[in-house]
């Protein structure tokens, strides 16, 4: 899927950036079937099955709060499938909405800015659940997860659920991640996708229970792993492409230390400084060709990456300063494409300059704790992206390799220490 960009000149689009309308509509049915409709393929190739856990607790036309976790695009056909009878309005990010804002919005689609916080969307969230009277699809992790494994929670969700006060369904996919992870470049492997459907929360529940007991149930329940579901579930990804470009998450050799280095191809990832290689197997396991296999399990070696990122940033030796190219957006009409300039991140937070010297943009650390950035953004390339309620920056790198996911862990790991310090 590509998205509509414009070439323009910075000091004309910033003119135009006043925030995007999230009012929520009422979901069209007929958009509905024919997102059934165009599902059909997928769920027959992957064998789609799901089960239902209390269900029966949430009556037919009551309003329900979804929670999601977030692995690949099929997520929402799931969605669809599973809540075919009930109408429900959808958090997504506005990129979403470039070229296709009144389509979007009859869908039930609710805009917002990935990591940004947002008071209008609390309202539109309201006003879908108590004026409406429809559900809510949420994906409270924000982004697809890079390694397969669960990402941080806003801290704020417990308080947010107790505000809105309708019952909390949560659903959790199987098999998604494996079949389309992010890093993959959308290449589709052959397994089967299944979700688990829960009513997890009553509106009882949320009186009841302190903020800090519904963020712990939440983080619970958006604890996963596909690695070892796939291991433990005996699924086998026979594809010859599942090792390509893996380097995007694991982008630091743990032989040689070396960054940059690791090129995923084919189904092995190779570290071109010291030349050791390791095999993706068919069971989702990695081994070394020669020696010592120092993380078999995908997550551990990007756990380590984290922890050297932390290191970096207490020793002060972290320090993200890139050439990129520059897109905007400000409203749904398009992508602006406005220059090039340079990217600088470290403890102090990013810094953006560029346009020829008229953009000059500052973002605290605090500003955000998790970081939107994606591979292969809308099939233009790796992204970083940072801004506000009325303009968002996309940035992307140039001949800088791969730091898109070091990024991302720096600035959850400068959050947690910047807020420990506040």
């Amino acid at each position: 899927m590509k998205i509509k960009v414009q070439n323009a000149d910075y000091a004309d689009v910033i003119k135009k950036a006043k925030g995007i309308n999230s009012r929520p509509h009422k979901q069209w049915w007929i958009l509905k079937v024919l997102v059934a409709l165009l599902s059909k393929g997928d769920f027959k190739e992957t064998d789609f099955s799901y089960s239902e856990e209390g269900m029966n607790a949430l009556q037919k036309n009551e309003p329900c709060l979804i929670l999601m976790n977030h692995s690949s695009f099929i997520d929402l056909k799931i969605a669809f499938r599973v809540f075919r009878d009930r109408r429900f309005s959808i958090v997504c990010t506005s990129d979403g909405f470039i070229g296709k804002n009144f389509l979007m919005k009859k869908l039930g689609c609710i805009p917002t800015q990935k990591f940004v916080p947002d008071v209008q969307l609390v309202r539109s969230m309201i006003f879908s659940a108590h004026v409406l009277k429809q559900s809510i699809l949420m994906y409270p992790e924000a982004s697809y997860s890079f390694d397969g494994t669960a990402t941080d929670l806003p801290e704020t969700l417990g308080k947010f659920i107790q505000v809105l006060g309708i019952p909390v369904v949560m659903v959790k996919t199987e098999g998604a991640f494996t079949r389309d992870p992010l890093y993959n470049n959308l290449q589709l492997r052959k397994v089967p996708v299944s979700a688990k459907v829960k009513y997890l929360l009553s509106p009882e529940d949320l009186k009841r229970k302190t903020t800090l007991e519904l963020n712990d149930i939440l983080k619970k329940e958006f604890t996963f792993d596909n690695w070892k579901w796939q291991q433990e579930n005996s699924i086998l990804v026979k594809e010859p492409f599942r090792a390509d470009l893996l380097n995007r998450v694991l982008y630091k050799c743990p032989a040689c230390k070396t960054e940059g280095s690791m090129e995923g191809k084919g189904i092995f990832i190779t570290c071109k400084s010291c030349e050791k290689k390791y095999e993706l197997l068919e069971t989702g396991f990695l081994k070394a060709v020669d020696g010592e296999t120092e993380f078999p399990h995908v997550p551990d070696w990007y756990k380590w990456e984290r922890e050297n990122v932390r290191k970096e940033i207490t020793e002060g030796k972290y320090n993200l300063d890139v050439d990129v190219e520059i897109c905007m957006l400000v409203d749904t009409k398009c992508i602006y494409k406005v220059g090039e300039g340079h990217l600088v991140h470290n403890r102090d937070g990013f810094h953006l300059t560029g346009c020829n010297g008229k953009l000059d943009y500052f973002q605290k650390p605090l500003a955000s704790y998790s970081l939107y950035s994606d591979y292969f953004w809308y099939e233009r390339g790796d992204m970083i992206c940072i801004g506000n309620m009325k303009v968002l920056y996309y940035c992307f790198p140039k001949n800088s390799g791969d730091i898109v996911a070091k990024t991302r862990l720096a600035q959850e790991e400068i959050y947690k220490l910047e807020k420990m310090k506040a």
